[in-house]
């Protein structure tokens, strides 16, 4: 399927999108962020019949902000994440899903504000110990996500040069190949990748890798897309184009793909579900 996420309009709820996205025909729908809106569970629930609900890292959005960073060393954080996770899990079984998907952890815990722009200098967690702790909360979290019959993917991280510099080091787990590669091969059959094309993109520039690389040694364990553009220096979620890099590469028989644009043209949000099914044909 090829979906369209609510965040691709952005100061408003996902049920208002969501409505909006009907009315112009889309049907398949990533829930992702949005504004908090009261009993938008129930809300959302709706349109079950109506369209195929895809769920997507915040959603529900919650009443107070919070980052999603399932390697946190912050324990109150910790059962934040954790609750978080397991209602977004249920609510992709109750909605017919496959999937759930989410961000890869931190190494540090941003503010929500920060999150997608500038980050401050903070102190940064061991590597080793982070990405222990990852594995084994990932690990935990796919047993209640398997009852519920729903697999967990990951999305890789974006570092730009930015962030590097100010940490002096990559502050986020699974930007690089070696990180998705020890995660997903230390994890149950059940977790697997979401490839972020534009973080991948940004991410690559910054360390210096090749992104078929990655997209190659990764391969067995891609089950999904994120699909946008930007100019390799920041993750802007630019329109996709028929130069997009990343079409010779892109596997062609999966049953998840994400426009994550911004763009509030909903003409142009047609436009490119069609370049999508171009190129997956």
């Amino acid at each position: 399927m090829i979906f369209i996420s609510t965040g691709t309009i952005g100061g408003q709820s996902a049920v208002k999108t969501t409505k909006e996205f009907l009315d112009l025909g889309i049907k398949e729908i990533e829930l992702s962020g949005g504004l908090y809106e009261e009993n938008i569970v129930d809300k959302i629930k709706k349109f079950k019949k109506l369209a195929s609900l895809q769920v997507h890292n915040y959603f529900p959005p919650p009443k107070v902000s919070f980052t999603l960073n399932l390697a946190t060393f912050n324990k109150d954080l910790l059962n934040i994440c954790y609750e978080h996770l397991k209602n977004s899990i249920r609510l992709s079984g109750e909605l017919g899903r496959n999937y759930y998907s989410f961000h890869a952890g931190f190494l540090i815990d941003p503010q929500p504000k920060e999150l997608g722009k500038k980050i401050n200098k903070k102190k940064i967690n061991n590597k080793e110990e982070a990405i222990k702790v990852y594995v084994e909360r990932l690990n935990n979290l796919s047993v209640f996500a398997k009852k519920e019959g729903v697999g967990l993917l990951i999305e890789n991280n974006v570092l730009n040069k930015e962030h590097y510099k100010t940490f002096e080091q990559d502050p986020f787990l699974m930007t690089s190949t070696d990180d998705a590669l020890y995660i997903m091969k230390n994890t149950p059959n059940n977790v697997n990748l979401l490839v972020d094309f534009a973080h991948l993109k940004v991410a690559a520039k910054t360390l210096n890798f090749n992104p078929v690389d990655f997209l190659k040694i990764c391969d067995p364990w891609i089950k999904g897309y994120h699909l946008s553009d930007n100019d390799g220096e920041y993750d802007s979620n630019d329109l996709i184009t028929e130069s997009s890099w990343f079409w010779p590469h892109i596997k062609k028989n999966l049953e998840y793909y994400t426009l994550e644009i911004k763009c509030d043209d909903k003409s142009i949000l047609l436009n490119q579900r069609e370049l999508v099914k171009k190129n997956i044909k």
